[in-house]
């Protein structure tokens, strides 16, 4: 039977003939991202000009050359700049899937000022997706805000309403079977009251449902896609939310003069795990070098008894894929393993690509470091400093590819036995390609697997290495200690598109530096940095024992380097002294995965405060409502004072009433009001407060509690 519209004359489908074949929605955009290109101007596939421009997507990192990351349950807001010739309303979404299926997942965007878009989508697997971007004229909506204008003119609107009729009546040829049945009822009820009973005909056209269903059936055939297919590298939970504890396994003894061993570790692990700690990072844990081996405060005389420094890889124990024999066996190491994983915690590995003198592949394979005109080795340097101890490898060989394929196995092989986090050492010291394509290949073969970059240089080196691949990297927050510092650093680490490719690991200290703070700072400032790296970062690590004992003694003055340095020597630490942090740091490593606010970065504010010795700073997770604010004393030394403004709306908090601050490290509760209150923080007695805030509400029976 014909349709309603059968024996009106569609000016629609005179001026815009029907295409003779409509493209399924996944195979529009894999050919769009393939073939169009915004530069030129492109034919779509119905022979149309292409109208509609897309530019400026965001995240986009380096014209899409590089991933952005995520994990499961993290959300991707997609903006873009969406905008065409002539004065139709646009229509444009957000298109998304896991890299490895072929069915498009979609999200509306919504239009902003200035012909900016935005989407939000979420991370629902661990793999990796990627999205881009299509939008479209959309002649229906258009036809719809005409029509309303037309109206409040006065103008006959008997024709229009058959236009948008037969506009609904395409969709239904595009639509299900559900949607095409509610679809051509629509259009049925307009063409009957367009000419008896404009009102109606007007208030079925404007109709919420009909504008939900035409949305949702649209004429793609015009549609403009990005041309390029963006990516997301999806990781798990312990990407972005951990706490690292770096401990020398030959130091897990009691007796200086007796070498530790793994089974000493797994003895260590309560100590650890009873801080609250996720992973347990160990320096190499390779057969050391005996040529130009260091000795005690980095000698280069050393004596028959000094065991050198872990870095020095390799002797005629073996190399890289060997564990150091008096550490114990490969077996003993796959117990550690799984003596860590039945506490909670997983054992971060040390990679560090770089032999000791006696290395087998130095033996084996000397094409594979750079030669002097003299025939010796070029051993590692950084003027001034000198490592004779250590021989870097020379990836500019022409043996380069054999050489990137050992240390790719190196990798696969530690991964093998079920290490699945690794700590790279110096990696902004190899070739970027390498590590791109190592990376890739680890976490393709074990999946989940984490690397963090320890790559003390350059920003723009640092954030390369995150784009390339590396989990997390190491930070210049060991050495941002004014409150300036610490707000600029910070607010870009979480607030630029740095965030989008690089998570901040936060350390404020490891076995190559002590600073001036800790130095001459006393225990204050060890809580005070601790606190800091804790609350400001979602991912930290400490150094310890020497961190919990605040040990500060430096080498010589103006240096960075400790005293009887575990580098070079067994450290036999008290683990048991009474003046240990290692209760505070257990408090607020329970602080930390108390409140969901802490085990994400992007929510970071800073909030004024009258004194620049005092750093104020809150983290929202609007899912729970949290809100933790810490506020700390920079200053080891001297009582400060004074009054810290808060952001009443964005804490969800309402101003000029009062809230309840509740600090998580001492127990004591504070009754706030309003957006300015005061602070007063004793580094002697604690430098610090950790305030959860609550709502403070009265019922009408007047009684007082906290949300």
């Amino acid at each position: 039977m014909p349709g309603p519209l059968a024996s009106t004359k569609s000016l629609e489908t005179q001026m815009n003939p029907k295409p003779p074949f409509q493209v399924p929605v996944r195979h529009l955009v894999e050919a769009d991202c393939e073939k169009l290109t915004l530069e030129k101007t492109s034919k779509a596939r119905t022979g149309c000009m292409t109208r509609v421009t897309i530019e400026n997507v965001k995240p986009e990192i380096d014209g899409g050359a590089f991933a952005i990351k995520r994990i499961v349950g993290e959300t991707v807001e997609v903006t873009a700049d969406v905008f065409a010739d002539g004065h139709d309303l646009l229509d444009a979404q957000v298109l998304f899937r896991p890299e490895q299926q072929t069915q498009w997942q979609v999200a509306g965007m919504r239009a902003l000022d200035n012909d900016h878009w935005t989407a939000t989508f979420s991370i629902a697997t661990e793999e990796s997706y990627v999205y881009t971007v299509r939008a479209w004229p959309d002649p229906f909506r258009t036809w719809a805000h005409d029509l309303e204008k037309r109206r409040k003119a006065g103008q006959a609107l008997s024709l229009e309403f058959l236009i948008g009729a037969e506009l609904v009546e395409e969709a239904a040829t595009r639509a299900g079977a559900g949607d095409a049945e509610e679809l051509r009822r629509h259009a049925r009820r307009i063409v009957e009251l367009h000419e008896t009973d404009a009102d109606a005909a007007f208030e079925e056209s404007a109709s919420k449902d009909l504008a939900r269903l035409m949305r949702r059936n649209p004429d793609l055939t015009k549609a403009t896609a990005y041309p390029k297919q963006l990516r997301v590298t999806v990781d798990r939970d312990l990407a972005r939310f951990g706490a690292w504890y770096e401990m020398f396994p030959r130091s897990c003894t009691s007796d200086p003069a007796r070498h530790g061993t793994f089974r000493d570790c797994i003895n260590r692990l309560d100590y650890v795990a009873g801080m609250g700690f996720d992973i347990l990072y160990l320096p190499p844990i390779h057969p050391i070098g005996s040529i130009n081996r260091k000795g005690k405060n980095n000698s280069t005389i050393p004596t028959p008894d000094d065991l050198g420094s872990p870095w020095a890889i390799g002797s005629k124990a073996g190399g890289h894929k060997a564990i150091h024999p008096q550490l114990g066996t490969l077996d003993d190491f796959r117990e550690l393993l799984a003596a860590a994983r039945s506490r909670g915690m997983e054992i971060a590995m040390d990679l560090a690509f770089q032999c000791a003198p006696d290395h087998p592949y130095v033996r084996e394979h000397q094409e594979w470091f750079r030669i002097r005109p003299d025939g010796s080795v070029q051993y590692a340097e950084n003027p001034p400093k000198k490592y004779q101890d250590i021989y870097p490898l020379y990836f500019e060989t022409e043996h380069s590819k054999e050489l990137q394929q050992e240390l790719k196995s190196v990798a696969a092989y530690w991964a093998q036995q079920g290490v699945r986090i690794f700590r790279v050492d110096n990696p902004h010291t190899k070739p970027f390609p390498f590590w791109q394509d190592l990376i890739a290949e680890i976490r393709a073969q074990f999946p989940g697997t984490i690397f963090l970059a320890e790559a003390f240089t350059r920003p723009k080196v640092m954030y390369k290495l995150a784009k390339l691949g590396f989990t997390q990297s190491y930070t210049y927050f060991a050495w941002r200690n004014t409150k300036w510092d610490l707000t600029q650093y910070f607010t870009e680490l979480t607030q630029t598109e740095v965030r989008e490719f690089l998570r901040p690991n936060l350390w404020p200290n490891t076995p190559d530096i002590l600073t001036e703070y800790l130095q001459f700072g006393g225990r204050p400032a060890f809580i005070i940095r601790f606190c800091l790296a804790a609350t400001l970062g979602a991912n930290y690590g400490i150094y310890g024992p020497a961190f919990e004992l605040c040990e500060d003694r430096a080498l010589r003055a103006g240096s960075e380097e400790y005293l009887d340095s575990e580098k070079y020597q067994i450290r036999a630490w008290d683990i048991s002294r009474p003046d240990s942090l290692k209760e505070l740091v257990a408090r607020i490593n329970r602080i930390r995965k108390d409140n969901p606010a802490l085990h994400g970065d992007w929510s970071l504010r800073f909030h004024p405060v009258d004194n620049e010795q005092l750093i104020a700073y809150s983290k929202v997770d609007p899912a729970t409502e949290n809100v933790v604010l810490t506020v700390v004393n920079l200053d080891p030394h001297h009582k400060q004072s004074g009054w810290v403004e808060l952001p009443m709306d964005v804490l969800g908090l309402r101003d000029r009433r009062d809230f309840q601050v509740h600090d998580l490290i001492t127990g004591q509760r504070f009754l706030w009001n309003g957006p300015r209150n005061y602070v007063e923080l004793d580094p002697q007695v604690m430098p610090a407060h950790i305030f959860r805030l609550r709502r403070h509400v009265k019922t009408e029976h007047d009684f007082d509690y906290f949300l």
